[in-house]
């Protein structure tokens, strides 16, 4: 990642009219991209976007580099992140591109990418792009130019993708269900899969005005969901972010249901019905309790780094089936190429019928550690990591914890700020000794 100069973990990302979320950088973007991913001969790229009104701008000018570049542009309109890879592969184009910026704010938008597998591009593809960006663009001869169209029925496609795979023989018939899209790219897309499959839905977060994506709704907020499961008796809330490739759930007593949650919930219905495939992959952040269990039933469980798109290398890797992170990335390979909150709520959902139980019942007894984390700023130059007296602190408190608990210091990839994060039983202890492993970490580092 660090040979990158504008990809990120996800893609372009930014602020709407700062380098590099501009029309300018996009056309030029469009071009490099279109420039490299028809090498193979496979000049057809499918676009879509979330809600946000700045991804108009971005769409025009992303077509008028890719145009240029000779590759022709299908245009999916406003469609979840998933979605985008699924259509991608489905259509046999060369690549799709997604304009948005997940659960960030409006007033920030992206530029991702997938190749034609519906995975995320390599990291070498995406040096190649960046290598390009730093050359004159060229067009191609007029006659050679890319051609722009629509595919009109985008949303109704992936609504029965969505479909297919919850099981024939279930219904969702007698549950309500109250689904939050965030006011993004799901809105026209979630209440209707939960509908056409028999059940009972109340939806919100589904007006986008363009600036109100993620605004107080969705995965990223809870609030407004878990008032309406207990306002309206519902059975669970199911909460998406705004491009849809996360999920979180609420129970019927209003209790959140993480990724890590849906992750235990996943496994073990896997294992019991015989159907896991070698283990699971959490990252780094994935809670200690997971790993707590999955060792007591002989699952085999590895952490990568944060972020989708390691946990699908590691999936990829190893040919494993199930994986995610407690944010609400749940990638279940079986049925897509890359993390998608409405396939893994439909297999919640999946698991609560066939086990005839309720979220609650699902969860059983399976509760998280307390976890606490502080963040430790740091001046450039300075590598608090390696000092001794860290490493001293560190070392004190994972004897302090034992086989209970854990430690956990990384640098964040954004900002000049250490992470330091302590799992354990007792949430008062943890929360005492991450503070006293930042209190070195800041002595270290300034």
């Amino acid at each position: 990642m660090s040979q990158r100069k504008y990809f990120g973990t996800d893609g372009v990302r930014g602020r709407v009219g700062d380098f590099p979320i501009t029309p300018d950088f996009a056309v030029k973007l469009g071009w490099a991209a279109g420039t490299v991913l028809s090498r193979s001969g496979n000049q057809r790229v499918l676009m879509g976007k979330d809600t946000r009104l700045s991804g108009y701008m971005l769409e025009s000018a992303l077509e008028a580099g890719l145009l240029s570049a000779g590759v022709s542009v299908e245009f999916l309109g406003p469609m979840p992140t998933p979605a985008i890879a699924y259509l991608t592969r489905n259509f046999r184009a060369a690549a799709g591109i997604v304009i948005s910026a997940s659960h960030n704010p409006y007033h920030d938008n992206g530029i991702k990418f997938f190749s034609d597998s519906g995975s995320k591009l390599p990291d070498a593809v995406e040096r190649e792009i960046e290598a390009l960006l730093d050359e004159p663009l060229v067009c191609v001869p007029s006659e050679q130019m890319g051609r722009a169209s629509r595919i009109d029925d985008a949303p109704g496609r992936y609504i029965e993708f969505c479909k297919s795979v919850f099981p024939t023989e279930l219904s969702l018939a007698g549950l309500t269900i109250v689904v939050d899209c965030a006011h993004g790219a799901t809105y026209h897309i979630a209440p209707d899969v939960l509908r056409e499959l028999g059940g009972n839905v109340i939806e919100i977060g589904t007006s986008p005005n363009g600036i109100n994506i993620n605004q107080g709704c969705g995965a990223t907020d809870l609030k407004a969901l878990q008032e309406a499961v207990v306002e309206h008796q519902a059975d669970l809330g199911f909460a998406l972010d705004g491009d849809g490739d996360r999920v979180m759930l609420v129970t019927a007593e209003g209790r959140v249901v993480d990724g890590d949650d849906i992750i235990y919930i996943l496994a073990r219905a896997a294992q019991q019905d015989g159907m896991l495939q070698g283990g699971i992959v959490g990252t780094l952040m994935s809670n200690f309790a997971l790993e707590k269990y999955f060792a007591d039933h002989h699952i085999p469980f590895v952490r990568a780094n944060v972020g989708d798109r390691y946990v699908m290398e590691e999936l990829a890797k190893r040919d494993w089936l199930i994986g995610g992170e407690n944010s609400g990335h749940i990638i279940t390979r079986q049925f897509h190429s890359t993390g998608d909150g409405m396939i893994a709520g439909l297999q919640v959902l999946t698991a609560m019928l066939r086990e005839q139980a309720s979220l609650t019942e699902l969860l059983g007894d399976f509760e998280k550690f307390p976890q606490a984390l502080v963040n430790v700023r740091f001046k450039a130059g300075s590598d608090p990591l390696n000092n001794a007296q860290v490493q001293a602190a560190v070392a004190e408190v994972e004897q302090t914890l034992g086989d209970d608990g854990r430690v956990l210091l990384r640098k964040s990839g954004t900002e000049p700020l250490i992470r330091v994060m302590v799992e354990g039983r007792n949430s008062e202890q943890v929360q005492a000794l991450a503070q006293q492993i930042a209190d070195q970490v800041d002595a270290a580092a300034n």
